[in-house]
């Protein structure tokens, strides 16, 4: 076991909280990217009241690459865990541009910073959406993969990234 410096993208929202959490008490150093547009600062105050430890936070945007690269390499990271994402099927059709651009535009910045840094560690955030309707139940990875709106449309492109740069 080897503790890690792990890059936590919306690690102020709902799964990025307990996530963190969880990390944090096995032993690993966190550190959390948020925009805080899905979430509130005082998160951060609970994760480290519940946990005892000062953990860094840096309110930044993931298309920010720049900044993305720049906080891997203050914080001398090793990994990263990637939850930043809009996550509305709902608003994803009314504004599908948008979702394109935070969510697969965003990853591709993620995805840069990682590699101009050598960090070859990623754990993806995706969802159910990307199997679209079910053929049958329980869904399991070999269901064929055919999303019905913008949101599950930009999950499986992501994964298709993914399984490409992997």
């Amino acid at each position: 076991y080897k503790c890690m410096n792990i890059l936590l993208t919306g690690g102020s929202g709902f799964i990025g909280s307990h996530a963190c959490l969880s990390f944090i008490q096995a032993g690993h150093r966190v550190t959390i990217y948020d925009n805080l547009s899905n979430s509130k600062e005082n998160v951060i105050s609970r994760i480290k009241k519940i946990t005892g430890k000062n953990i860094a936070f840096i309110k930044g945007d993931i298309l920010n690459q720049q900044m993305l690269s720049k906080a891997i390499s203050d914080n001398k990271i090793e990994s990263v865990i990637h939850f930043a994402g809009l996550k509305s099927v709902s608003d994803s059709i009314k504004n599908p541009l948008d979702y394109f651009d935070n969510n697969v535009a965003g990853t591709l910045s993620v995805l840069k910073a990682m590699e101009q840094n050598n960090i070859k560690k990623i754990i993806f955030s995706s969802s159910a959406t990307v199997y679209g309707v079910p053929e049958y139940l329980p869904i399991d990875e070999d269901h064929k993969l055919e999303p019905i709106n913008p949101y599950g449309v930009g999950k499986k492109i992501i994964e298709d990234m993914l399984k490409d740069i992997a």
